[in-house]
């Protein structure tokens, strides 16, 4: 029994460990968005709150804390209180398989991206239980669009990943990343890797894509709501999303912590670097935000399904097409025939 708590125990000091710091990282990424959103529309943002505004993160948290958590009239309370918490879980399960570094991750399988593509795709049950929960007309009108949004670019999605998953050979996130040692695959994969910036802007919902959240149509969509913790449980997971989307493109397409200097051939394997391109990534949600209007809602469908999905299973068959005659359909070595 001493040994079963003490187990126990140790379980829940390294969950603390590991949720933590992703927590920190949220917070101070929604600080860093307000920061780059008004340089670029030319004010001030947070500068009260701290040195700078940096403690505004926290300060936000606290508010929400002791707010009051409202819940509407005749809405369905167990699945109004679950859906948020689905949110978080799903998110923080998703980072459980993202490397950090080729020794440290928290749970290493073979078919971790697809257990990262799965939970993205489960995150749609905890937005459409809250708008049907809410019961409120702009709620489940916004859940209804979010849904539809997130399956349609799913499909564009899941091709690009099996392209990925080809190249290198494994569905293994650290074997993928292994993969680009020499050649990042963003070269065999170019036009591929700007769908999937677009894709991932759709997924997370966020400008020029962001139509769930139309305010001059359905308010503030699924979450509309929701208030105190149950509102930051859904705005921890959507810029907890973020960071995983700009982490799992870094890590298909850029080549994770490994960068090849040109004519020299040396590859040098550093964390710093690795950070340094997610943080690319991340700020590419943010200059996209500042940078462009939002979409018709049936613009964003027509490109997810006309364009995005012949396209990408075009490129998939493409692909095996290429690898079959020039290699015996050996992936890894695909990039080595491309640039003879």
């Amino acid at each position: 029994m001493f040994l079963i708590l003490k187990q126990f125990l140790i379980f829940l000091l390294q969950a603390f460990t590991f949720v933590l710091p992703l927590l920190i990282s949220v917070a101070f990424y929604t600080l860093a968005e307000r920061k780059v959103m008004a340089a670029i529309q030319r004010r001030i943002g947070p500068n009260v709150v701290g040195f700078a505004g940096l403690l505004q993160p926290i300060a936000d948290g606290v508010k929400l804390i002791f707010k009051e958590a409202i819940i509407p009239f005749k809405a369905n309370r167990g699945l109004f209180l679950a859906a948020p918490k689905v949110m978080l879980v799903l998110t923080f399960l998703n980072w459980s398989v993202i490397p950090f570094s080729p020794t440290a991750v928290f749970f290493d399988h073979n078919l971790s991206l697809i257990f990262v593509y799965a939970l993205s795709s489960l995150s749609v049950y905890g937005i459409i239980a809250s708008g049907w929960a809410s019961n409120s007309k702009y709620a489940f009108l916004g859940a209804l669009r979010s849904t539809a949004q997130m399956i349609s670019y799913e499909v564009s999605l899941g091709f690009i990943l099996v392209c990925v998953a080809i190249l290198a050979g494994s569905f293994n996130l650290l074997k993928i990343v292994e993969a680009q040692q020499n050649n990042w695959f963003l070269f065999p994969l170019f036009p591929l890797f700007f769908i999937f910036l677009v894709s991932i802007l759709a997924e997370t919902n966020r400008v020029p894509f962001d139509l769930p959240e139309a305010e001059a149509e359905i308010v503030a969509g699924y979450n509309t709501e929701y208030s105190s913790m149950t509102f930051a449980m859904f705005f921890l997971a959507e810029y907890s999303n973020m960071l995983i989307m700009s982490t799992l493109t870094v890590i298909c397409f850029l080549g994770g912590w490994y960068i090849k200097i040109p004519f020299i051939g040396l590859v040098i394997s550093s964390q710093f670097l690795y950070i340094l391109k997610i943080l690319f990534v991340a700020f590419f949600f943010i200059w996209v935000r500042g940078t462009l209007p939002r979409y018709r809602y049936d613009q964003l469908m027509l490109i997810g399904w006309k364009f995005f999905l012949p396209f990408t299973l075009s490129y998939l068959l493409f692909l095996i097409t290429v690898l079959y005659v020039f290699d015996g359909f050996k992936p890894q070595l695909i990039p080595v025939y491309l640039y003879k």
